[in-house]
This record gives C-alpha cells, sequence and structure tokens, in this order.
C-alpha cells in the first residue's frame, strides 16, 4: 500500500489568504495543514508517500516535510499541472504506485478519533486484498457533498456527488481505500459537466463491480474540511481544546513515527531538541521521560 495527499488546486474558497500560499500550509492550530492528512497515511503504516502539488508551491511543501526519512517514510513529489478533479491524483500517481493499492487523503482534511489507527489499517489490508473502502462522517448538509447509501450490512447501494435531494446524511470524506484497480479505473473517468475527473466516478466504477465498503466515522470521532475559512477555524479551535484539555498532540508526526517504531529513542531526542522552545518539542522530551 503507498499513499497519495492531494494538496494541489488553487484554494480559492480561501482566497485572499491563499493567492500568496498554499492551503495545506496554513496553520491548524500549532501545526501546517498538512501534518494532519500525513498522520492519517502514518497511523494506517504507510511508509511510500507522494504529495501532489502545485507547481509553483513545491517547493515549500519540500522544504518542510523533506523526504520523510526523519520519519523513517519516503516522501515523494509531484506536480498537478491544473486543478482538473479529485480522480487525477490517481493517474498522476500511477508510476509511483506501480502496481500497489492506493490510500488517497485531501490535504486540506483532518481527522480524528482514538479508533482512527485500526479502521485505517482495516482498510488498508482489505484494499490489498482486493475490497476499497470509502470512510463517511454523518452530517446535516449532506447535499454539499459527495453521499453514500448503504444498507445495514455496509453494502453500498449508492453514490452521487451533491444531490439535490440526498438518499442518506453519510458525506464520502476525503479519505479513500482503494485497491490496485484504481489505475484501471481512474483512465476510463469521463469529465463530468464541470469539467473534473469526479472521485465519485471511480467510486461508482468499483460500486458496479460490488468491490466498495464503507468505514463508519461514529461518534467520537472528527472530520474537518479546512478548506473554508470557518472549517479551518473550527479545525483549529477543536484541536486546541483537545491538545489543552488532554496533555497531548494531535498529527504529531514525530510521536506516531517513534511509537511505529519507525525512528529511535535518539532520533526523537533529537527533534524534542530542535523544537524545544515550544510545546511540541517539549512534549516529544516527555514522551521519552515517560517511556524511562
Amino acid at each position: 500500500m503507498k499513499g497519495l495527499i492531494l494538496a494541489g488546486g488553487t484554494g480559492s474558497r480561501l482566497h485572499p489568504i491563499t493567492r500568496g500560499v498554499s492551503k495545506q500550509l496554513l496553520p491548524v492550530y500549532d501545526k501546517p495543514l498538512v501534518y494532519y492528512p500525513l498522520s492519517v497515511m502514518m497511523l494506517a503504516e504507510i511508509r511510500e508517500v507522494m504529495v501532489i502539488t502545485t507547481p509553483h508551491e513545491q517547493e515549500g511543501f519540500i522544504r518542510l516535510l523533506g523526504d520523510g526519512s526523519q520519519w523513517g517514510m519516503t516522501i515523494e513529489y509531484e506536480v498537478q499541472p491544473s486543478p482538473d478533479g479529485l480522480a487525477q491524483a490517481f493517474l498522476i500517481g500511477e508510476q509511483f504506485l506501480d502496481g500497489d493499492a492506493a490510500t488517497l487523503v485531501l490535504g486540506d482534511n483532518v481527522f480524528h478519533g482514538n479508533g482512527l489507527r485500526p479502521l485505517a489499517r482495516q482498510a488498508v489490508l482489505a484494499a490489498e486484498e482486493g475490497r476499497s473502502t470509502i470512510a463517511c462522517y454523518r452530517v446535516p448538509n449532506p447535499d454539499q457533498f459527495g453521499v453514500a447509501e448503504f444498507d445495514a450490512t455496509g453494502r453500498v447501494i449508492s453514490i452521487e456527488e451533491k444531490p439535490p435531494k440526498p438518499k442518506s446524511q453519510w458525506a464520502i470524506t476525503g479519505l479513500y481505500f482503494l485497491d490496485s484497480d484504481v489505475v484501471e479505473a481512474a483512465p476510463a473517468v469521463e469529465r463530468s459537466a464541470r469539467g473534473e475527473l469526479e472521485i465519485t466516478s471511480v467510486l461508482n466504477w468499483y460500486l458496479e463491480r460490488d468491490r466498495i465498503g464503507v468505514a463508519e466515522f461514529h461518534r467520537g470521532f472528527a472530520w474537518f474540511d479546512a478548506g473554508t475559512f470557518d472549517g479551518l477555524l473550527e479545525a483549529s479551535e477543536f484541536v486546541r481544546a483537545m491538545q489543552h484539555g488532554g496533555n497531548t498532540q494531535i498529527a504529531c508526526l514525530d510521536e506516531i513515527a517513534w511509537r511505529n517504531g519507525w525512528i529511535s529513542d535518539r532520533e526523537l531526542e533529537a527533534s524534542g531538541q530542535a523544537m524545544s522552545k515550544n510545546t511540541y518539542g517539549l512534549y516529544l522530551l516527555g514522551l521519552l521521560e515517560e517511556s524511562n
């Protein structure tokens, strides 16, 4: 399994802020937005990730994330020449995937929940065995999202993009676990009326073959589309409240890498010392003290 983070696009919903910087480099409280989707990859134990950016923003992501070796990972980069839809990520990443299954996380999505790791791991294993999974979250305004309808067994019945009369309240989040046939499904997608390669078309390709299931984000999970002003603020307020109330860190990449066994105590300490003037670095050093 390999991971794709789609961090391209124009960020038009956040103009004028994003006229000068990619939205995925904006802060969600104390970390760059892109840290949050990357943390989902790491919780799923995906060590090979490609970040897809706009041509003019790629340097900023490379400066921030590097090659991933500081977390025991491999991070590569590719350019999205124009924002032509979410499904375009699989066409851009085809060579990188090289026949593997793919997890796609949208770069402006924030996920949190104590059950996120087992949910992600289960979905990864299913995709590696030829069964794809979409992550869904109940919302009050499903007409603003892709919507999945499914029965009591989790069998997906229908998938629609922003339907005027939604068949359920379950929005399809920006987290997809797709088997290796995604490189066959994506090129078969025709452009929608708005000229984009829609992710729902790829998902319907799997639905027609009865090869897609759903992972439900129930109570205890949180999901934010941080690509809007309100979403960005709400995600920041949530992270601040959770971290202050629980003496923890959300999307702490160094901690996840350490708990995964990808970096050593010494490497974690070095990261903590390098940032010892802020709460992130002090938190890392505190982890080592607790483990001794």
